[in-house]
């Protein structure tokens, strides 16, 4: 179950508070500290096989990209630990926080956020999708392999579905909805032969 610690807090307080070797994850929630629940091995093993794709993909084309061990996404007074992040070698630079906390500020500073739906699944599909999209991130998939998002959001019947949603150039994310063994529709990997099938496959969901 999803905790929140009732006080409002900068991000940079958030920063100073986070407590070292904690065996639990925190967010900020447009300033409020928010303990996430912590994710269960098949929830960590689709965004392994999910960082591990991506990895061989950026390395076989040369990509200008890398995949970090950490960083958190700073919209602002909000701070979000994704479940994968690809960051441009060629803009990570400009960002201010970057060096000192592994923090962005920046949309052009990413080129695609994932993450893996859980039981807090209206965070992915409302709060973060809007904070992406106001930061200007290209690219963000939700990867909802149990089928728990609402209606409005994966369809009905409810079923694991892969969302990409896409910067268009008014500003705002288009989405594309992927299911069993269709192919994703990437900007940023074009190349990339991956389906919801080959992941739930990979990890015996």
């Amino acid at each position: 179950m999803i905790q929140s610690i009732p006080k409002q807090v900068t991000f940079d307080e958030f920063i100073t508070w986070y407590p070292e070797n904690s065996e639990h994850r925190y967010e900020l929630h447009d300033g409020v500290i928010v303990e996430m629940p912590k994710p269960s091995g098949k929830h960590s093993e689709v965004a392994g096989f999910l960082n591990g794709s991506l990895f061989l993909e950026i390395t076989r084309l040369k990509l200008p990209y890398f995949i970090p061990r950490e960083c958190i996404v700073k919209p602002g007074e909000s701070g979000y630990e994704l479940d994968v992040i690809v960051l441009d070698s060629k803009t990570i630079g400009a960002d201010p926080r970057w060096e000192k906390a592994s923090t962005i500020t920046r949309g052009a500073s990413a080129k695609l956020v994932i993450e893996v739906v859980s039981t807090n699944w209206s965070d992915d599909y409302a709060m973060k999708l809007e904070d992406y999209e106001a930061l200007g991130i290209p690219e963000y998939w939700i990867v909802d392999y149990l089928g728990l998002g609402g209606r409005r959001y994966i369809g009905s019947p409810k079923q694991p579905t892969f969302s990409v949603y896409q910067l268009s150039e008014m500003g705002d994310y288009q989405v594309k909805l992927f299911r069993d063994s269709h192919p994703v529709e990437s900007a940023i990997f074009p190349e990339l032969q991956l389906s919801l099938k080959q992941v739930l496959s990979a990890v015996g969901a």
